[in-house]
Parts: C-alpha cells; structure tokens; sequence
C-alpha cells in the first residue's frame, strides 16, 4: 500500500505543518504502509490557464514539475495533504497544484482512493483550511477520512496535534484496507458524476479525451 504526504507550507525545516505530514506517514508506516513524503513548495508548477488541451487530450501544455506529483497522487492508494492557514485558505503553492488537477475533477480520478488533511494556523482557525481540504478531496472523488490541526502559538496544541496526525495516518491505511465507506460522501461522489456525465456528454465533441474515458469506464 502506498501513503503519499504532500506538504505546502514554504518554509521548509522549520514548517510546523510538515511536523504534522510527518506525524501522519508515521502513523501510516506502522501499520505496514510505504510512504513518501512530498515537498510542495520546491517544484516548479506553474498556473492553469484553462486552456482546455487536457480535457481534450489528456495533457497538460505546461512543461514544469505537475506531472511528477501528479503521477504520484494517481498511483498512490491514499494520500495525506498539509497546508498552513494563509488567509482562510491554503498556501499558493498547494492551490496551484488543486487548479492543475482540472481533468481529474471531471473524470472523477481520485474515486477508490482515501485522503486525509492536517493544518496549522496562528489560532484555532486550521479548522477552515481542513474544511477546505475535505471539500477538495472529497469532490475529486476520494473518501476523506479525517483531519488533525494544531496551533504553535497555543502551549501544547502541536503536541497534541502530531499525536491526533498519528493516529489520523494509522487510520487512513486501515480505511484502505477495509475498503471503508462514508455514505454522505458516497452521496457527494453520486452527485459529482451526475454533474460531470452532463458536462462531458455536451462537450463531448470538443472534450474527446474525457468523452472516451467516460465510455471505457462504463459511464455513458
């Protein structure tokens, strides 16, 4: 079973986030996991113009660091994501890489697979980027299964929070392994189809890479 983190905090070594991505694929490693810890902010991604050339194709124009991530989240079996609050939301750098994964949206890519969030904030406001997250993952059609937060300038929160993000990693390699289901987001995935079966359906004279996908999968 393979258990990807993905940091975004850009302050390397000394980013209380990837404190907790790490306590997460810990937590993932002793339950019998291979992990692998990406760094986010060292690649080079660049913006999505939405072009459209990958719904049509099934590539992306840009020629940067997307696609060695990218790989990685399709191949893998679960998935952590991290991200400091930057405004009531994710750092750029992750929001980047989200914007990127356009055609994995509308081809429900991520469905199988099983994700989970963990954040930190000045106070107790990690909560909106875990929201966030778990809206994110669960609309690229994963199951989420929890998040962990922690604020470093609250005496004891982190400690808290890495062993909350320890358990969390544990958890989501069980999830995998019992082929857990949430049936409010099993609704959520539902809903997603419907809307994107349209979509690609109307468009499918311009969109032939997703129309294809679509029927080989048995959705059309």
């Amino acid at each position: 079973m393979k258990i990807l983190g993905m940091n975004s905090s850009p302050r390397g070594e000394r980013s209380q986030t990837l404190r907790l991505v790490r306590a997460a694929l810990d937590g993932a490693r002793s339950e019998g996991a291979e992990v692998e810890l990406v760094d986010v902010c060292k690649l080079r991604i660049e913006y999505c113009n939405a072009c459209g050339v990958c719904y049509a194709k099934g590539e992306c124009t840009h020629k940067d660091d997307f696609n060695q991530v990218y790989k990685k989240i399709l191949e893998c079996d679960g998935f952590i994501i991290g991200s400091p609050n930057y405004f009531r939301s994710v750092t750029a750098q992750l929001k980047t890489l989200i914007d990127r994964m356009a055609d994995a949206v509308h081809c429900q890519l991520l469905l199988g697979k099983y994700g989970c969030a963990v954040a930190t904030a000045g106070g107790q406001a990690y909560d909106e980027v875990l929201d966030y997250l778990s809206r994110i993952i669960v609309g690229f059609g994963a199951s989420y299964v929890g998040g962990a937060g922690g604020a470093p300038a609250i005496p004891g929160s982190m400690e808290e929070a890495e062993k909350k993000a320890r358990d969390l990693g544990a958890d989501l390699v069980r999830a995998i392994s019992e082929g857990r289901r949430y049936p409010e987001q099993d609704k959520v995935h539902e809903e997603m189809k419907s809307r994107f079966k349209a979509l690609v359906s109307m468009n499918r004279d311009v969109w032939t890479h997703e129309y294809e996908y679509w029927k080989s999968k048995g959705w059309l």
